[in-house]
């Protein structure tokens, strides 16, 4: 799977929440200054061409929609983190978020718990 650069994910992470969005609808939620109608454009296209989202027309305009979730999107990237970052070792990556986090003992207990819950 293709990663998305910082603008495809934060265009994505729109129309995530949205659901089937237009350009102008993905724009008007975007915090000011917003970008030119053009760039965003640009940008759904892109993530059209890579396989992120399709469009459905709807008179003049097109409304996109996702191709593949947030969720399974997170999850391939978390799996992309820890195999090039970590020799593919989750426990290294617990590991380093709790050294780098100064992650207290509730905290942990609670990770411990939810991967308990998730096997």
């Amino acid at each position: 799977m293709k990663q998305l650069t910082k603008a495809e994910e934060e265009i994505m992470q729109y129309i995530w929440d949205r659901g089937k969005s237009s350009v102008t609808d993905i724009i008007e939620l975007m915090p000011e200054p917003r970008p030119p109608h053009s760039s965003v454009s640009t940008i759904v296209r892109i993530l059209e061409k890579k396989g992120f989202v399709d469009h459905q027309a709807n008179g003049r305009t097109f409304e996109y929609f996702p191709l593949i979730s947030k969720e399974e999107y997170s999850g391939r990237s978390i799996n992309k983190l820890v195999n090039d970052y970590f020799d593919g070792s989750y426990s290294g990556l617990v590991s380093f978020i709790a050294k780098q986090q100064d992650i207290d003992l509730k905290e942990f207990a609670d990770l411990m718990n939810i991967l308990d819950k998730n096997k």
